[in-house]
């Protein structure tokens, strides 16, 4: 589906029986109307977000960093690792409380910190954020994974790094350009460096406590970016860099998730999306489920795995029906031809948060 704007062309990457919000479509016109935008893409899992949508890259010769947002640097990084015969309700015990940050005596305390921000290092967030033990259920095309493998997903960003450099900028000049696009830049290559190394930190973490051997990353990609490209800004809000690499896209608590070889071209803002993408709102989610779930089944789920989330409401904010189904997502992405499938996991333990609430 597509549309032109007076100012860009606006492009959604999703089959005419997939559903899309129609305020996200309206949130895609807004931007596409901005000073020296030039192209919108949004992926099959575009839904709206704050003031921009989610799902989508936009490439402009202005840098805007609202179009970014707060989670600069936040991605998707998988890693293998080798459990003993692994028993689900144990390890779901022995996770690491990834709400209390990582302390200097901590043996995973890293050399360099990027900005020097050591508030909040290895924590996972709240959100859609989540530490994942996954196993690899098929494998579609080779790769370095095989079927039966045990990998550790880590969705998580800068936390509070980002949302300082955002709140700088906003506090000044609102959602208008960046003044100083140099410096902006500067200290978003900073929460991006931040994220990847709180993704890391966070799968040493769970391997201290689990007892695990945790392997290098075979995929680490942000989807929460600014990338310059021929002399343009790329604006990516929650969509992965799909330009010849692997991408984990993300689907839900109780669903599976996709590896895919990415290979999207300039009509997609070499993007493709991050995961399946919200078809409610947290509280729409929170007020249906509720009506249709119990706690047990949301701690539970339907393919047998287990959630540790002591936080009730988000428990019900995060359930699976809350998404929109990862296969419809995939199945667009190769439709379009952006992505192949390459391998599918299956979640077994995932970790939101141990807070009580």
């Amino acid at each position: 589906m597509s549309q032109q704007s007076a100012r860009a062309t606006v492009r959604v990457f999703a089959n005419p029986g997939s559903w899309i919000e129609s305020d996200a479509l309206v949130q895609c016109d807004q931007v596409a109307a901005l000073d020296g935008m030039i192209r919108v893409a949004g992926m099959p899992d575009l839904h709206p977000g704050k003031g921009a949508p989610i799902g989508a890259a936009m490439l402009s010769s202005v840098l805007y960093p609202f179009l970014v947002g707060s989670d600069i640097g936040c991605g998707i990084a998988v890693f293998p690792i080798r459990i003993k015969r692994p028993n689900l309700e144990r390890i779901a015990g022995r996770f690491p409380d990834l709400d209390r940050a990582l302390t200097p005596d901590a043996p995973e305390w890293p050399d360099d910190i990027p900005a020097g921000h050591t508030d909040s290092l290895a924590t996972v967030g709240r959100g859609n954020h989540f530490v994942e033990l996954a196993r690899i259920d098929s494998v579609l095309q080779p790769t370095g994974l095989a079927k039966g493998d045990l990998v550790l997903i880590v969705h998580s960003g800068s936390r509070g790094l980002g949302e300082s450099i955002l709140r700088a900028h906003t506090e000044v000049h609102g959602a208008g350009p960046a003044a100083d696009p140099g410096a902006y830049l500067r200290a978003h290559d900073d929460a991006v460096r931040w994220g990847s190394l709180n993704r890391r930190l966070m799968a040493a973490r769970v391997g201290r406590a689990l007892g695990a051997e945790v392997g290098a990353p075979v995929v680490d990609e942000c989807h929460n970016l600014v990338e310059v490209r021929d002399g343009l800004y790329l604006h990516r809000k929650g969509a992965a860099r799909g330009d010849s690499r692997e991408v984990l896209v993300a689907g839900t608590r109780g669903t599976p998730s996709y590896l895919v070889a990415a290979h999207a071209g300039a009509e997609a803002n070499w993007s493709v999306a991050h995961g399946a993408g919200r078809k409610m709102s947290r509280s729409d989610a929170l007020r249906r489920g509720k009506a249709k779930h119990t706690v047990a089944e949301l701690r539970r789920t339907k393919v047998g795995s287990l959630v540790v989330c002591g936080d009730r409401q988000l428990l019900f904010e995060e359930a699976p029906t809350a998404y929109k189904r990862i296969e419809q997502v995939i199945g667009d992405l190769e439709a379009h031809g952006l992505a192949t499938p390459v391998a599918v996991t299956v979640p077994l333990v995932t970790y939101k948060t141990r807070g009580q609430r």
